[in-house]
Order: C-alpha cells, then sequence, then structure tokens
C-alpha cells in the first residue's frame, strides 16, 4: 500500500553559491525522494532559501543591494544549480515570505503559551561604529586556549575549543574592526528544561534517529542549555511583535526551520497542480497535524543536528503539530582526504564542476556509491572518482549494454526467448534487495547489486561469446536475458542515474524504469529490439578530473618559498636529517609505490610451470593488464579467483616469465602452498589507490 510523505532537505543559506559538500545531502534526498516515487507513493519534496540573518543583512549592503534582492539573486542561482544536477524539488521557496511569517509568529505565541518564554538581560559585544551587537561570527580576536589570532567568536579553528565571545583576547568587530564594548541586552530565552522529558521521548523512540545520533543527543539533552530566540536590530528578518521585546527581531534559527512547514503549504496552494491543490487547513490536517497519515522526514547534516533534534521537537510540540517520523543525518565532504578548502582550491562549487565539462550525473553515482544511513564523512578523493566511474561505469555498466547492442540487430529481432535461469535468479534478487537498501538509505548497497548484475552478464558474454554466431539459437537466449537484465539495472539506477537508466531502458526497446511495482519483473514485458544507441560513459581521464581544482593561493605561496631557498641552504637541511636505522625506509620510499586494487577477470595454469598462474585483471584501466603469479599452488581450481578484488603493485617494470610479460605483481600472505591473496571487499571499485 502505497504511503504520503512530506520530505524536506536542510534549507540552503542565501549568502553565496551551492558547492558540493551541499550537493551530498540533496542528491542523497533526491535520490531516496525519486526511489519512493518509482515504487507508487506519494512524495512531496520541500527546500526553500534559508533568506534570514545578519551575514546577509551585512553582505546585501556591501554589495549595494537590498537583502530582499540580494537574497532572491541567490535563490534562483542555487536553485539552477540544483535543477543542473538533477534534483527535482516540488518547490524551492523562501524563508522571507509572508507563510513564513504567519508560522513563525504562531509558534511564537505558541511557545509563550505553553510558559516557556522568559526574559533574560544578557552581555553581549557591542561595536560603538557600526551600532549593533555583534553575532558570534561578526567578532573576531585571539583565541583565550591556544593564543590562535583571527579567530571566530565562538569556536577556535585551531584548537577547537569554544568560548564566549568576551572571553577573546583583543577582539575586533568583524565589520570594520574596531574594538567593541560590552553592552546589556534583553532577550527572550525558551526554557527547554520544561520540555526535556517530551524532547527525550522524541529522540529515544524508534526510527527517528540511527542509534549513534540518538546517543549523541542525548548526551546533549543530559546538559541542557535554554535557547536564545532572539536577535537586536539591525537584523534581517521577522520582527518578535510582542511588547514584552520591544525592537527585537527572530532568530533566523527560529524561523528557518518552520520554512519546511510554509514552504509545503505554499506548494499546496499555490504550485501544486490543480488536482493536488489543498487549502492551508486542509494541508495541516492530511501533512502536519498530530496523527496526520502523511510521513514527515528532514533530512539534514551533522553540523545543524542540535537544532533540528534538540530545539524542533520542542516548537512542533508547542504548536500542536507533528514531530519527525524519521530524521536522516549525513556527514562533511571531504577532497582528498581533507576539509574543503578555498587556500587549497578544493572548496569546489556546482559551476566550477560543471565547467570542467563533467556530467552531474557522475557525481550522483559516486555519492552513491560511497554513501549509507550514518553519520560517516564522505570522501570525494579525485582519484577515486575516476576509478569508480571507469570501473563500474564504463567498463561495466556501459561496455556491457554497448556489446549487447552492437550483437542484438545481427542476432535477428524482435528477441522473446525463455532467459538463462541463473541470470534471472541474480537479477531478480538484486531487485529484491535493492528495495530495501533504499528504504534503508544504503545507496551504496545498490550501486553493489547494480554492478554485480552486469559483471554476471559480462561474464556470461565472454563465456558463451554470442558474436561468433549471434543468430543461433544459444546466442539469441544469452543477448535476451542480457538485455533484459540491463533492463532490470536500469530500474535500480534510475533514483541515482534517471537519464543515464532511460536511455538504457529506451536502447532495447524497454519501458521507462521509473516505475518499480512490487511484482515488477524486468524478465517480462516487450520483446528486446534494438531501438537506440544505449548511453555511453567516456572513461575519465586524470586531466579531466583536476580541472576541478582551482590554482589556489597558497600554491603561489609555496613555490615563493622555495624560490628564496638557495640550493646550498637546501643541501645544508637535507644532510641535518639523521639517517634512518639500516632497514628502515622513509616514506618517500614507500609512497613510489603504486598499490592498486584490481579485479580478476580470469585466470589459468601457465602450461609447463607447476607454481604460476596467468591472471588477467581489472585495474581500472582502459585495458586489462596480465599478471603471472606463483600461487598456483595455493589455488589448485584458478577458476576460483575470478571476480575476486585483489590489491596489485601497479607502477611496477613490466618482466617476461616463461614468455608472458607480466604486468604487475599481486600481494599475497604466507608462504606457498600456504598463502592467501589480499583482497578487499566488493564495493572497492577497481583501480582504487590502496595508500
Amino acid at each position: 500500500m502505497s504511503e504520503r510523505l512530506l520530505v524536506t532537505s536542510a534549507l540552503p543559506y542565501a549568502n553565496g553559491s551551492i558547492h558540493l559538500g551541499h550537493l551530498v545531502e540533496y542528491i542523497q534526498t533526491d535520490v531516496y525522494v525519486r526511489f519512493r516515487r518509482a515504487t507508487g507513493d506519494d512524495v512531496t519534496y520541500v527546500c526553500a532559501a534559508d533568506s534570514h540573518g545578519t551575514p546577509i543583512e551585512v553582505n546585501a549592503a556591501k554589495a549595494g543591494m537590498t537583502p530582499k534582492a540580494f537574497v532572491e539573486k541567490y535563490r534562483a542561482e542555487q536553485h539552477a544549480d540544483f535543477q543542473r544536477f538533477s534534483v527535482e524539488f516540488s518547490t524551492y521557496y523562501t524563508t522571507d515570505s509572508p507563510e513564513n511569517e504567519r508560522w513563525a509568529h504562531r509558534v511564537y505565541r505558541a511557545l509563550k503559551e505553553k510558559g516557556l518564554i522568559y526574559k533574560r538581560s544578557v552581555e553581549q559585544l557591542y561595536c560603538e561604529n557600526d551600532r549593533r551587537f555583534l553575532p558570534d561570527r561578526f567578532v573576531k580576536g585571539t583565541c583565550p586556549n591556544c593564543g590562535k589570532p583571527d579567530q571566530y567568536g565562538d569556536v577556535c579553528e585551531n584548537c577547537s575549543t569554544t568560548y564566549d565571545p568576551r572571553e577573546l583576547k583583543d577582539p575586533y568587530c568583524a565589520i570594520c574592526g574596531t574594538r567593541p564594548i560590552v553592552r546589556t541586552s534583553d532577550h527572550a530565552y525558551v526554557n527547554l528544561k520544561k520540555v526535556e522529558p517530551l524532547i527525550r521521548g522524541w529522540v529515544e523512540a524508534e526510527g527517528h534517529l540511527e542509534p549513534a545520533v540518538r546517543e549523541q543527543v542525548k548526551g546533549w539533552l543530559a546538559d541542557l542549555q535554554d535557547w536564545c530566540i532572539t536577535r537586536d536590530a539591525p537584523y534581517f528578518g521577522f520582527p518578535v511583535n510582542d511588547p514584552e521585546f520591544p525592537g527585537k527581531y527572530l532568530y533566523v534559527w527560529v524561523d528557518a526551520p518552520i520554512g519546511y512547514l510554509s514552504s509545503a503549504e505554499h506548494y499546496f496552494a499555490a504550485e501544486a497542480p490543480a488536482d493536488r491543490r489543498l487549502e492551508p487547513a486542509e494541508f495541516e490536517r492530511r501533512y502536519l497535524a498530530e496523527g496526520a497519515p502523511a510521513r514527515l522526514e528532514h533530512f539534514i547534516g551533522k553540523d545543524i543536528l542540535r537544532f533540528h533534534a534538540v530545539f524542533w521537537p520542542a516548537m512542533l510540540w508547542a504548536a500542536g503539530l507533528k514531530r519527525p517520523d524519521r530524521m536522516p543525518v549525513h556527514g562533511h565532504l571531504t577532497v582528498n582526504g581533507e576539509k574543503m578548502s578555498k587556500s587549497r582550491g578544493t572548496f569546489i562549487t556546482a559551476r566550477t564542476y560543471l565547467d570542467a565539462g563533467l556530467d552531474p550525473e557522475l557525481l550522483r553515482y559516486f555519492y552513491a556509491a560511497n554513501l549509507g544511513p550514518g553519520v560517516a564523512d564522505l570522501d570525494l578523493s579525485l582519484d577515486e572518482f575516476r576509478n569508480r566511474v571507469n570501473a563500474d561505469l564504463a567498463n561495466n555498466v556501459a561496455n556491457l549494454a554497448s556489446r549487447v547492442a552492437s550483437l542484438v540487430p545481427r542476432a535477428g529481432t524482435p528477441l522473446a526467448e525463455t532467459p538463462e535461469e541463473l541470470v534471472v535468479e541474480a537479477t531478480r534478487s538484486a531487485l529484491h534487495l535493492g528495495r530495501g537498501a533504499y528504504l534503508a538509505l544504503e545507496l551504496r548497497e545498490v550501486v553493489r547489486l547494480a554492478n554485480q548484475v552486469a559483471d554476471r552478464c559480462n561474464k556470461r558474454l565472454q563465456e558463451a561469446k554470442p558474436w561468433e554466431d549471434p543468430a543461433s539459437p544459444s546466442s539469441r537466449k544469452v543477448l535476451f536475458t542480457a538485455a533484459k537484465a540491463l533492463r532490470g539495472i536500469a530500474t535500480l539506477l534510475w533514483p541515482i542515474m534517471p537519464r543515464f537508466a532511460d536511455g538504457l531502458a529506451a536502447a532495447f526497446g524497454q519501458a521507462r524504469p521509473d516505475v518499480w511495482a512490487k511484482d515488477f519483473d524486468p524478465f517480462a514485458g516487450p520483446p528486446v529490439e534494438a531501438r537506440a544507441k544505449p548511453p555511453q560513459i567516456p572513461r575519465l581521464e586524470p586531466k579531466q578530473v583536476e580541472k576541478l581544482i582551482v590554482p589556489a593561493e597558497a600554491a603561489k605561496d609555496a613555490a615563493k618559498v622555495s624560490k628564496a631557498a638557495s640550493p646550498a641552504e637546501t643541501a645544508t637541511k637535507a644532510s641535518a636529517k639523521a639517517a634512518p636505522p639500516p632497514g628502515v625506509i622513509q616514506y618517500d620510499d614507500f609512497a613510489r609505490v603504486e598499490l592498486k586494487v584490481a579485479q580478476v577477470r580470469s585466470a589459468e595454469r601457465v602450461q609447463g610451470a607447476d607454481k604460476l598462474l596467468k591472471l588477467s585483471v581489472d585495474a581500472g584501466e582502459a585495458e586489462p593488464r596480465t599478471i603471472v603469479a606463483g600461487i598456483a599452488q595455493a589455488y589448485p581450481d584458478p577458476a576460483a579467483l575470478v571476480g575476486k578484488r585483489i590489491v596489485v603493485v601497479a607502477n611496477l617494470a613490466p618482466r617476461a616469465l616463461r614468455g608472458i610479460t607480466s604486468q604487475g605483481m599481486l600481494l599475497a600472505a604466507g608462504e606457498a602452498p600456504n598463502l592467501s591473496l589480499v583482497t578487499v571487499s566488493d564495493g572497492i571499485a577497481p583501480g582504487t589507490r590502496v595508500k
């Protein structure tokens, strides 16, 4: 039975461009939403530009624009970038809207009526030059813990110490550079301790949070602090409109999550198709009221978990609304193992990716191949990105489609054969397991399952050799089976790569893969015909991927330092280093050895050599490489090695063994005949560097 869902992603701040770190969340959510829709669920996916706060007010003034115009500029740019990466919202609205103002005041009044709001006088840093109180990020100074200068007013980026802005040494206003003074101001606080049992009840209920996330939030609840929800003028946001707090504005983190509700209400009232339009009261009854039949699911990053898992449930409860049914939390994006950095050129925007000429669906695929339901950070290793695309898509799925498509016309169409049972079983199993993986947000498992089916089909083609006589009954059967299995792969991959998956199905005259009923069987339906050329995935070359790294100022500075050092100084420094003990190598010695993951495609004995096997392996390169290894005594049945993902030395000079040129060496533990190959899991793509 189908479900009704309201799904949201966190609202991007309308103060800059979308970058690849943002896209982790929106691609993850979009993939999930597409899957749910394909299975027949009624899903509304809303998002909006987070449009309020001091940074927007200040930066709009610097740009010579009104805050509203400034916000709209970035809102339109962000929406266009999301669309280029196939992220399709039902609406992409703004929190600076009449609907959101009405909702925000409703929530504020509800909190006050519940007795949760009280007044507290607080000391804050005030800039006399700019005539404003300074939020944390608009104060800089020297860290009181480590002494690092130019740190923000809430946390030191050098030692990670958190502190009150007043604790900074030599503080200065980040806007004008003058030294601030301390002033007192009255603000509205929410007494969260009063509703701690209610928040805890939501946190501990099964299904709302992943277990590791739940434990983190419970730690915060053990030391729950009250929440200041107002800010002083000047401030771009909604005025409180409460005589008890004259001149105050609602803090941006009050109206930002409320933007989920107001954006959805706006969609149903003004943007939905005519047959789906709902008046605000009816929308609330169906989607937001306590006991409403629709599921509410928020996708967020771990950096905003406290706002969503502690403050947000209290706000919803006060307003008489249901709390989220599920809150998936993801980690941050790193690039080449490090935090994204403008100085290193790894702060990559969506536009930079597109300007490099890279297909957006390749990034969607790579993210999916590395995403699970947990909060572990995702690393965009550019080598792994290239190897994953080449091994999984270019060499496996797209290669299979191209091989089958070239032979189907020669086999005589239409093809309506009895499919081979082993491939049928593997494909149906992958589809069954894939449904569960999507629901659990185990996107990496979906990718593995799709490649497993493609790999099995490629091996079957190698065994059957249908190109020798495409029109024979056995060849027609193999080609029909592979083409139908590709229809199953298209269904598995459609939420991740919709354009590519559509092309896979259309190439063989099959129905669109965006419908995934529970009784779906790719081996049923229309016969196989050659209708169009299947989509191709050209192999990525290093130079293409390297375009993502914009030359950084840090590299220029390093070059200046290098030029400043004389050869004599360099030699003196080198000789000053102590020589390592005998047998101990330096890191640079190890770094010269290039270890890569490779998948065994075939293995056979070398004639006249009892100890040698000849392996053909896929190391994520244009052509397989041959490796001759002395492992025959440990593996008397060479066929058992086919499909294993092993580790090879990829930059070893070629060497002739028994008349065969061996292009590398594999890693194994033990001594013959009792040795075992070093292997890695199926989730690691051929060509991935081993470090």
